[in-house]
């Protein structure tokens, strides 16, 4: 195929699946308005108190948050010099965030000033290509980089291996930019990839947007019934036909109502129907809430549903298991696309055409899932203490790092452990006082001779002058 061929095909793809990613970031901006089935509440009612909820926003958010970049290890090309001067705290974040929204987003690279790449983030629906499943980058590429007022593609990009083309619908005149990288300058990072689905699976699934929706009608339904419940329907029973008829909204609101007596001395009774109760509606909220705690890996407790006790650091850690799990699955998905984006990035500042199989040895660092405690970094040096004694420097400070994400001193003292005699154990060890103590209370009894005491205390590290003190200052007791 010819470019324009390629930008017709890759056109109508984007046309295809921006409606999707749309979808899921409308639902992610609790704008997403439901179409409630019902049999009883009228549409215009629902309209009223229609309920608006933030559960797919909730499992998009507690999982970015956890997403730290750290940085670029064996890093031979000097990656992180690249991503440093391009805002990493808000690009990493914005890239993480729309591709676990829309399953993928894309990183489009072009070249700045001093012939620094500048790296753009373009959310899934306004970029697409085709993927070559094996390395994850891009054979060709489509992105929309400006829109005007009416959605409508201002600025357009045709991304190809060796050359990116602008094309710009106002004056309908097309720029040529050629570069070294052999591939387009046009990189997916992608959520979750799989061979059925190449760009990824989003983490607002189907299921999460039912569990939500499922919770919605719960809300609208609880608020109708509200009503109801706050103004129980009452009744009168017996009333003359010919007396003064009542006010509903006063006979609602009265604390009081006066009805006297007809000339036959009969009066009415007074009735209340029972009211609503609204305790189906809490547990039918519940289990929507635990279906879709179930669906994103989240717990009761992240949607609202507070239990009694508040839970340790290790239960609440417990609790999150399946989330760390998909957080660290992530982790795998976005290393891949990230050092993509730094090798592409390497061409075109460098001018070089490197391969990639170059920087199969670089690897992308993130911080813990989970950010220790107290407790937990104590169980950690006591654990890596003994590791370091059955194997000498096998937990490094690097690994430590790993372990805890805390970055310790630059300079660490180095502390020489002498070795220690199999002869001489008995001079090393530590004595406790409860040994002295009781050597000492059998001697006082008499269980234990002077000359044996002298020897033991030797033994225990003091010399014989001392030792003979210590037993000479004891008084010992005489057998009665």
């Amino acid at each position: 195929m010819n470019e324009m061929e390629i930008l017709q095909y890759l056109r109508a793809k984007l046309i295809k699946h921006e409606r999707r990613v749309k979808h899921r970031y409308s639902q992610y901006d609790m704008k997403h308005i439901d179409k409630m089935p019902g049999i009883t509440i009228p549409e215009h009612m629902r309209a009223r108190y229609r309920s608006v909820l933030g559960w797919c926003g909730k499992a998009v958010d507690c999982l970015a948050d956890r997403l730290i970049f750290r940085e670029f290890t064996d890093d031979d090309f000097e990656i992180n010099e690249i991503f440093n001067m391009n805002n990493p705290d808000v690009f990493f974040d914005s890239a993480i965030l729309s591709a676990l929204i829309g399953s993928c987003c894309f990183v489009y690279l072009s070249k700045g000033d001093d012939d620094i790449p500048r790296l753009q983030v373009i959310e899934a629906n306004n970029a697409t290509g085709i993927i070559d499943p094996i390395t994850g980058l891009l054979k060709q590429g489509y992105a929309i980089l400006e829109k005007d007022d009416y959605d409508n593609p201002k600025i357009e990009a045709l991304l190809l291996p060796n050359k990116t083309i602008i094309f710009y619908k106002a004056n309908d005149k097309n720029e040529v930019y050629e570069h070294s990288a052999e591939y387009p300058l046009l990189v997916p990072i992608i959520h979750r990839p799989d061979a059925v689905r190449p760009f990824g699976r989003s983490r607002i699934s189907r299921s999460a947007m039912y569990w939500q929706r499922y919770a919605k009608r719960t809300l609208e339904r609880a608020d109708i019934t509200a009503e109801f419940y706050s103004f129980p329907q009452k009744y009168v029973l017996g009333m003359n036909s010919n007396a003064e008829s009542l006010d509903t909204w006063k006979a609602t609101i009265s604390s009081m109502l006066r009805i006297d007596k007809d000339e036959d001395g009969d009066k009415p009774v007074l009735g209340q129907f029972t009211t609503s109760s609204m305790s189906p509606f809490t547990e039918q909220l519940r289990t929507a809430a635990a279906g879709f705690a179930g669906e994103t890996g989240l717990t009761l407790d992240d949607l609202g549903f507070v239990g009694d006790n508040p839970s340790s650091s290790e239960a609440i850690k417990a609790s999150h298991e399946t989330l760390r799990v998909m957080a660290r699955k992530a982790q795998r998905s976005f290393s891949s696309g990230l050092v993509n984006v730094g090798y592409l990035a390497t061409c075109l500042r460098d001018n070089y055409p490197y391969l990639r199989n170059q920087f199969h040895r670089v690897r992308v660092k993130w911080e813990p899932v989970f950010e220790p405690d107290a407790s937990t970094l104590s169980l950690v040096g006591d654990g890596a203490i003994k590791i370091n004694q059955a194997v000498p420097g096998y937990i490094s400070a690097e690994v430590l790092k790993d372990l805890t994400g805390i970055k310790g001193g630059e300079k660490r003292p180095i502390v020489e452990t002498p070795a220690v005699e199999v002869n001489d154990k008995q001079q090393n060890r530590i004595i406790s006082t409860y040994e002295v103590t009781s050597l000492l209370g059998n001697y006082q009894k008499g269980v234990l001779s002077k000359e044996n005491g002298i020897r033991l205390l030797t033994s225990m590290g003091y010399s014989q002058e001392i030792a003979t003190k210590m037993l000479d200052e004891t008084k010992v007791i005489p057998e009665v």
